[in-house]
């Protein structure tokens, strides 16, 4: 899995491009679905899936993509209508809802890579995981290991993937018109692609393409020079730059030259990225040198950098406590929200309606929203279609994933779908208020339940695939809801924006298990030494093996480390929530905090240089740094991406760069 990270809202509600033209002719739902659409959808999903592997198999922080598949959408298209104009061909007009549905295709397709457990609970079965934690840890069973492999990679996300399209389908109404939920991020990227479609808009996503291009470039070439010093092994080139001395290095503080964290720190927020820092410094800079001085009392002093019964395993297990302190903290929350929201709906409802006077402005904007309201609802996606889909999803499902994976029992597998359309409406209305979609913590509560019931014989696989199962559901189930609520801000047909969600995930069963192979053929997945370390992989095997075997086997103090430091999860989301908005915005995300824990710091030092260009760009230039920093931090990032893809064929065919910068202490004397 990984953290992901959405953008803020990118304009001011106020602004025209989001107006409806009264006068406008929207196309047939048919029609805004294009065979270049799909083409276009197909290609930017191949090198979306790359780029989000590339960081779920490295750090796991992943910034929304949302914007770039939106632009790059939009630039594609227009310049491939435009080509052939030029040449005397007849082309039909490019218009928002064809840009919608490439985006929703696009985030569909992509999703997978991010939800299909690729970087967690797929690959957290295999051998070298296995290994890893030590074929003598209590829990951790040889019998319990299933290697990736394309075949059953693809049949279990086409069984388990569109389930969470169906669940909520029907209620798109309710969450979109009745409730009036915002879903921050997607009104945001409609209010961007109803901007590229009128005259100024145009002018200035022509601008950011030029700048994506021209950062995408210079990314890649970067990255290409890097490869020739990186030499054989990992501990050559610039990824391993002591650029703050050999002391600091040895603990990880260090910059590696980086375009993607980089531009993951242009993207993110800065209390993500500071929160990132500062559990870098907490970590690294301080606790692990302090666990590290009582090795030989703590735990053995001659056990591998990388033995859980040592300090690895502190670094495992307290990355656990606040990751789980705070998904818990928010699921909480977000479920008194909703209960509170709904609440207030209710009681709106019977209160006696009092007409008021309306002005011109306020006509006006409410012909725009019956305008809206006809549009969305004019394709209705039938009922009876939705609930057949899902019983009949449901049930292939229960029949093939027992199959896949032997101890997740068809009776386990079934009680999961009778629940997982109520998990699903609350983690999309969680989502719809707050922008926040806590999918990694309804799959861990899928983890925990069906391993500890299922027990020591097969527990691990079962809390696995179960989180595999719930982690689907509930993430595609807030993805459409998402693209419902940019729909219906574009004037885009509700049914096409569910075919397109359908033909997108079809697209990400394909494609990212493929790209993922891609990494797996080419690069060492796994080794905690290496760059590729996916770091969820361990800490989704242990949560399985916890569930099945409690505390027992931790290291010496861990467990009081480890209630401390989930206990202070709580407290810090707490303060975030009662504390004044000028001070809040200052205390640091327990979530982004636990990354660096047990990965290291060298990428929050990336990230950190990101936010500081961010910041020192909207100082000099408020209005340059929104038009232009995301259209930079997609270029630097979809750049690296690209690189991976010849890397990955180099590595496949054993060529190896022709040289190694390695650097240490000078030779005294």
């Amino acid at each position: 899995m990984g953290t992901e990270i959405t953008e803020p809202l990118l304009v001011d509600s106020k602004d025209t491009i989001n107006t409806v033209d009264s006068t406008e002719i929207i196309p047939e739902w048919k029609d805004q679905i294009t065979i270049r659409g799909l083409v276009v959808s197909a290609v930017l999903g191949v090198l979306f899936c790359i780029i989000t592997h590339k960081l779920n198999l490295t750090v796991g922080i992943i910034p929304s993509l949302n914007v770039a598949a939106g632009l790059l959408g939009f630039f594609f298209v227009k310049s491939w209508t435009g080509l052939l104009s030029r040449l005397g061909f007849s082309v039909s007009p490019f218009t928002k809802q064809e840009n919608t549905v490439i985006q929703t295709c696009v985030v569909a397709c992509y999703g997978l890579a991010f939800s299909g457990g690729f970087g967690s609970y797929l690959i957290a079965l295999d051998e070298k995981t296995y290994k890893l934690i030590g074929t003598d840890y209590p829990g951790n069973r040889a019998e319990d290991v299933k290697n990736p492999g394309l075949g059953w990679m693809i049949g279990f996300l086409f069984v388990v993937s569109f389930l969470g399209l169906f669940s909520l389908a029907p209620l798109r109404k309710v969450m979109v018109m009745d409730y009036k939920l915002t879903y921050p991020s997607g009104t945001a990227t409609a209010m961007l692609i109803n901007s590229f479609h009128t005259n100024t808009g145009a002018e200035l996503a022509g601008k950011q393409v030029s700048c994506l291009g021209k950062y995408l470039s210079i990314s890649l070439v970067w990255s290409c020079f890097k490869w020739f010093f990186s030499g054989i092994g990992d501990s050559c080139g610039f990824d391993n730059f002591p650029s703050l001395g050999l002391t600091l290095f040895k603990n990880t503080f260090f910059f590696d030259f980086s375009p993607t964290y980089v531009g993951c720190g242009l993207i993110c927020p800065h209390i993500v990225n500071c929160s990132v820092l500062l559990g870098a410094i907490i970590s690294w800079g301080f606790l692990w040198p302090f666990i590290s001085q009582h090795a030989g009392v703590w735990y053995p002093a001659d056990l591998s950098s990388n033995d859980f019964k040592g300090l690895y395993g502190y670094k495992v297990f307290i990355a656990i406590a606040l990751i789980l302190g705070d998904g818990l903290y928010n699921l909480i929350k977000i479920i008194i929200i909703t209960i509170k929201e709904m609440c207030n709906k209710r009681t709106m409802q019977n209160l006696p309606i009092v007409s008021e006077v309306q002005d011109s402005e306020t006509s006006k904007l409410l012909l725009e929203q019956r305008k809206r309201d006809e549009v969305f609802l004019k394709d209705r996606i039938p009922t009876w279609l939705v609930a057949a889909g899902y019983v009949g999803l449901a049930a292939i499902s229960t029949a093939v994933i027992p199959v896949i994976f032997p101890p997740m029992k068809w009776y386990l597998v079934l009680c999961s779908y009778i629940i997982a359309p109520a998990l699903a409406f609350c983690n999309s209305y969680g989502t719809g208020l707050t922008d926040w979609s806590l999918t990694s913590t309804y799959g861990k509560i899928g983890l925990f339940i069906i391993a500890s019931l299922v027990g020591s014989d097969g527990g691990v696989v079962a809390g696995l695939a179960a989180s595999g199962v719930m982690m689907s559901i509930v993430s595609t189930a807030a993805d459409l809801m998402q693209d419902f609520k940019t729909g219906y801000l574009t004037l885009s047909s509700a049914k096409s924006m569910f075919v397109s969600q359908l033909v997108g995930t079809a697209m990400g069963c394909v494609i990212a298990p493929l790209t993922f192979w891609l990494f797996w053929s080419a690069f060492d997945i796994g080794d905690p030494d290496g760059p590729y370390k996916a770091p969820y992989a361990v800490i989704f095997r242990e949560m399985a093996i916890l569930g099945i075997e409690g505390f027992s086997e931790l290291p010496e103090h861990c467990l009081a480390l480890c209630c401390g430091f989930f206990v202070a999860a709580l407290v810090i989301n707490l303060l975030r929530d009662v504390t004044p908005k000028k001070i809040s915005q200052f205390i640091p995300i327990p979530m982004a905090m636990a990354v660096p824990f047990y990965i290291g710091a060298y990428f929050a030092i990336d990230m950190f240089v990101g936010t500081v260009i961010l910041f020192v760009w909207e100082r000099i230039n408020r209005k340059d740094a929104e038009d232009y920093s995301g259209a930079v931090a997609s270029g630097l990032i979809c750049g690296d991406g690209i690189w991976t893809i010849p890397s990955a064929i180099l590595a496949i065919f054993r060529i190896n760069p022709p040289i190694c910068m390695y650097f240490g202490p000078s030779l005294s004397g």
